[in-house]
């Protein structure tokens, strides 16, 4: 996939503004207006443009991260169902001044069929471990005979001879540097390019037939709750003739028992009895796949978190790690023995033995003159 941080010449880290300011200079450099002909620069001025309108959406810029970092998974957050911007956007944006007016609203034609969404549940386990998922859905399919073109064996028909096959007629007006541009779908062959001359008889002209399709999904280890997988061209077909749009599979995750996460970091609280919060020792743990045996030390207090490096998510682009915190129990029913023996050890034991408490003593001593 396109870097679009590369192509505006930012940093991954660059604030709006930054992004902003680069995108007007170098949109400047490159407006087709100061390059008439040239189209190194007209598509270098839509590279641009599509970088930008990704990078200054916070939603969009966050999706995009995500899928540049994992290649083949998508980012997080609603979808959109249309994809980048084209050539024409930026003549309504911040050029409309710099080109003396409104030059012209964005092509009524989108070639591109519709994309199609669907959220799939997954335990939490297999989400961060990774699994195989097949899933069935109804979509219009490009008709295989006609090849999406809606004509008798893909071939009858003609180009449309008043947009000449581009399927958009573009009016303009003024002159020079000040004209303002308008481009609209061509209503002689809405918009298609081309007049068909005999119908396909499977699809009847449609270019697209009704059928349930079946796709099984790879699922990277590392999955989150709302991010997403996209197969191209596994949406419903363009009504125009064009690329069918593509299938988002949006992934919801259920929770775990024990479990929590943030990124590839796994979170798991531990309970532990009195004692060994006390004496220290040895209690298992659980991790993605076995339990693991964790040293507590003598002393320990609830609330501790202890870190297990590398035993978090393990993806194509690193590991985690596993953030156990101590919850101490103290228990809620004792025998009478229990009573006396902690009765006698509490005897036993000064007010230096706790520093929590010996630092509260020692604040009320100082709050009352003792």
């Amino acid at each position: 996939m396109a870097n679009y941080y590369e192509i505006l010449g930012v940093d991954k880290n660059a604030t709006q503004d930054q992004i902003k300011t680069q995108y007007r200079k170098l949109a400047r450099q490159y407006h087709p207006d100061l390059h008439p002909g040239d189209e190194q620069a007209a598509q270098k001025f839509k590279e641009i443009n599509e970088a930008n309108e990704t990078l200054s959406d916070p939603e969009k810029r966050k999706k995009y991260d995500f899928e540049l970092e994992n290649p083949g998974m998508g980012g997080f957050g609603g979808f959109d169902g249309g994809g980048f911007g084209g050539f024409g956007d930026i003549f309504g944006d911040i050029f409309s001044s710099f080109t003396g007016g409104s030059a012209g609203a964005r092509s009524e034609q989108n070639r591109k069929g519709q994309d199609i969404t669907l959220e799939v549940e997954l335990s939490f386990l297999d989400a961060a471990k990774g699994c195989k998922r097949e899933i069935k859905y109804n979509r219009n399919e490009p008709c295989k005979t006609c090849k999406g073109t809606g004509a008798k064996n893909g071939t009858a028909y003609e180009t449309c001879k008043t947009c000449k096959g581009s399927g958009q007629v573009q009016y303009v007006s003024g002159g020079g540097f000040f004209r303002s541009i308008s481009v609209k779908a061509c209503s002689d062959c809405n918009g298609t390019g081309r007049k068909i001359t005999n119908k396909c008889t499977d699809c009847g002209g449609k270019g697209y037939n009704k059928t349930q399709t079946v796709v099984t999904l790879d699922i990277p280890a590392g999955a989150d709750n709302n991010s997403y997988m996209k197969k191209r061209g596994y949406g419903n077909a363009s009504t125009v003739g064009g690329e069918p749009g593509d299938l988002i599979v949006v992934f919801r995750l259920l929770p775990h028992k024990l479990f929590k996460r943030k990124n590839f970091d796994l979170y798991v609280e531990v309970p532990i009895s009195y004692t060994t919060a006390c004496l220290g020792g040895k209690v298992k743990i659980p991790t993605l796949d076995d339990s693991y045996e964790l040293t507590i030390p003598d002393g320990v207090q609830s609330g501790k978190t202890m870190i297990v490096r590398g035993k978090g998510i393990k993806t194509r682009n690193g590991v985690g790690d596993l953030y156990v915190t101590i919850v101490v129990e103290v228990p809620s029913k004792l025998s009478r023995t229990a009573k006396k023996a902690l009765e006698t050890l509490e005897k036993e034991l000064d007010v230096k033995s706790y520093d929590k408490i010996k630092k509260y003593k020692d604040a009320m001593d100082s709050l009352y003159g003792n």
